[in-house]
Parts: C-alpha cells; structure tokens; sequence
C-alpha cells in the first residue's frame, strides 16, 4: 500500500491488499470484533472507539477515497490551511493578523497547529448556523415562508 508520512491511498493497494480489505470489510459488517494479534499469538480486542474509527477507515477506502492521519498538534503551513478551509492565503493571513486563529512563527514563518484550525472552523460553522437560523426566524416573522411547503407564499 501506498503511504506518504500519514497519508494512505487505496488505488496502490494490490490486488491481494484488496481483498485483504474485502475481507475485513465483511468482518465489519458482519459485527465482528476485530484486534490485534501479535506474532506470537496473542490477541488484544480493540477499544470500542478505535474500532469505529478503524471502521470509518476501512469504509471510507472501500470507496476508493484516501485517509489521511494527522495528530491534534501537527504544524499547518498558512497554504494548507487556506486549503484546509477552502479559502486564499492572503486571506488566511489576514484571519492569523487579526488573531482569529491562533499560530505561531517558526522564523519568519506563521505555523498553525491542526487543532487551532479545527476549533476556529468549528466556531465559524456554528456563527453561520446561528446566523441562517436567525434569518430563517425573521423570514418567518415576516409572514414571507410558507411552512407547508417549505417556500415562499405566493399571493
């Protein structure tokens, strides 16, 4: 299998690794308690919540899909956190200038750690739930929603 530091990519799985996957896949869906086993033998059921992350791993490259591991406190480059969040760099730069995710300098270099990154998108996604919601109620309020058919009153 393919793997680039924490990034692994199903489509360089041979064809012996796929059914490999085929075969835990079923051992998944069928409630199997899958666990470690040692060279010698011994065998250590996993923690249920490493089970169900290795499940959401496995399903998720049955689907051809690539998995990336990354730890809370891995180091992000302003680049990949404007890919991470789907934005411009200057615009990344201008959210760590206005301190609105917290980083750090390695040189001259600004660094944001991979937990930072998921508790500042987490914070916007809930600001802009907050937000719609608070439209959804004064369109509402304003007699311009038609709750029966989830849009606009014609009259």
């Amino acid at each position: 299998m393919k793997m680039l530091q924490n990034r692994f990519d199903p489509s360089a799985l041979t064809a012996r690794q796929l059914r490999e996957l085929d075969r835990l896949s079923e051992a998944v869906l069928a409630d199997e308690r899958p666990a470690l086993v040692g060279r010698e033998g011994v065998r250590l059921e996993l923690p249920e919540p490493i089970f169900h992350l290795l499940v959401r791993v496995v399903r998720t490259m049955r689907e051809g899909k690539a998995v990336v591991l990354l730890p809370e406190s891995e180091s992000m480059t302003t680049q990949a956190v404007a890919e991470f969040l789907g934005v411009s760099r200057p615009f990344v730069v201008d959210l760590l200038e206005k301190d609105a995710i917290p980083h750090h300098k390695v040189g001259t270099h600004r660094r944001v750690y991979l937990k930072d990154l998921m508790e500042y998108q987490r914070q916007r996604d809930s600001r802009r739930r907050a937000t719609l919601d608070d439209l959804r109620r004064q369109v509402e309020a304003a007699g311009l929603y038609d709750k029966e058919t989830g849009g606009s009153d014609e009259r």
